[in-house]
């Protein structure tokens, strides 16, 4: 069996949990079957049973597009040019909508099944109107489309299924559940501290870390806000980069010029996963304040650090974080006319402050969390076992 895997991220070009998903579960799938992985970049690696082909928009197709829609048009492109190349797999499997539009094409012209892993759901991500204007109303078509013709779709969570079955006109019966993964052979705490000297990270004082880009999905601006209430003794690490918008950069800017102490360290860059190990490692608390998440694998990361989270009860998370155990969730309670607000902003910031203060206050609380998390990273949310389900669920369909 041979399975062709359409992605916008794969490495070297990662930015999210898609990507990141992507990477480990086609290298654990090509030990299985046959993978042709065609992703948007210049990647080429033509070594069975993993062939990986990246495809380039034609930058002149594009330039002179309105700005908002060049990503739309340069994803319908890619999409395009997927399936140009002759395709020999025998299932379609997408991820992000990205290529969505590239799997419909693949199923109608060749004839093979169609999978989707939803990472996440456009219609929850109202903010990405502010990065894609009208183009917003264009995905929200191609992944409804997608997904509703789709002859499986894998859902990263419980929660994720709820919102897919609330959401779109899809038989319940073709939602299977299956988590993402991590690596704990890659993921797991190291002595290595050179990355926090060159960040300017004191490893002899504790510190609160954030990792993801600066978007409204990841909730950034809610921790910036709860700086003021934690512990002053800590440092606060921000590994926030790739904002969405000006604006939202700008924002975050302005969130950094009003925090009234010395020991807040923004990089403004996605680090490699050499440095974010030993900043998970070595941080005293890791904070993932998402307002949607329907997985958070980046929680995952940090726990296989020994590292105790504390994040936002919302989509995927409160499956994956025991609350009390492995950290504390956080309760997002949400407007009804915007979800994706809380109640009462400054009372969530306080929140996450007041959590991460306890386990600042209490050694023996967080190493505790740290052990149980990893734990909980090693027994439950293995890549092979992960990959294993993948390929049973093609195999139900071809």
């Amino acid at each position: 069996m041979k399975a062709l895997i359409l992605t916008n991220e794969y490495p070297p070009y990662i930015y999210g949990g898609a990507g990141v998903h992507v990477e480990y579960l086609t290298r654990e799938m090509s030990k299985l079957i046959g993978v042709d992985v065609r992703c948007f970049g210049d990647q080429a690696a033509d070594k069975e049973p993993l062939k990986v082909r990246g495809y380039s928009v034609d930058q002149k197709m594009v330039e002179d597009s309105e700005k908002k829609l060049k990503s739309l048009f340069s994803a319908l492109y890619n999409c395009i040019s997927f399936n140009v190349t002759p395709i020999d797999a025998d299932v379609v499997h997408c991820h992000t909508w990205y290529t969505h539009f590239g799997g419909i094409l693949a199923k109608k012209s060749y004839g093979i099944p169609l999978v989707i892993t939803t990472h996440s759901l456009e219609p929850l991500r109202p903010w990405k109107r502010e990065q894609l204007g009208l183009g917003y109303d264009a995905s929200m078509w191609v992944e409804k489309t997608a997904l509703e013709m789709a002859d499986a779709i894998i859902a990263v969570s419980e929660g994720m299924k709820r919102d897919i079955v609330e959401l779109f006109n899809v038989n319940e019966d073709k939602i299977e559940v299956i988590y993402n993964g991590i690596d704990t052979e890659e993921y797991y705490p190291v002595k290595e501290k050179e990355a926090l000297a060159q960040y300017g990270i004191n490893p002899d004082r504790p510190y609160v870390l954030f990792v993801g880009r600066i978007t409204r999905q990841k909730g950034i601006i809610h921790l910036v806000n709860a700086i003021e209430h934690i512990d002053a003794g800590a440092q606060i690490v921000l590994c926030a980069g790739q904002p969405d918008t000006p604006e939202i950069k700008h924002e975050m800017e302005e969130g950094i010029k009003s925090i009234k102490r010395d020991n807040v360290i923004w990089i403004q860059k996605m680090v490699s996963k050499k440095e974010v190990i030993q900043l998970y490692t070595h941080a005293s608390v890791f904070c993932c304040p998402s307002i949607y998440e329907p997985f958070g694998i980046i929680n995952l990361e940090a726990m296989a650090c020994e590292t105790p989270v504390v994040a936002s009860a919302v989509g995927g998370i409160v499956e994956i974080i025991e609350d009390g155990q492995t950290g504390f969730l956080v309760r997002f309670d949400q407007h009804k006319e915007s979800p994706f607000e809380p109640l009462s902003p400054a009372e969530f910031s306080a929140d996450l402050a007041e959590k991460i203060n306890i386990i600042l206050a209490d050694k023996h609380l967080a190493e505790e969390m740290g052990r149980k998390g990893r734990l909980r990273a090693e027994k439950s949310f293995s890549w092979k076992a992960i990959a294993a389900q993948v390929v049973n669920l093609y195999g139900k369909l071809v």
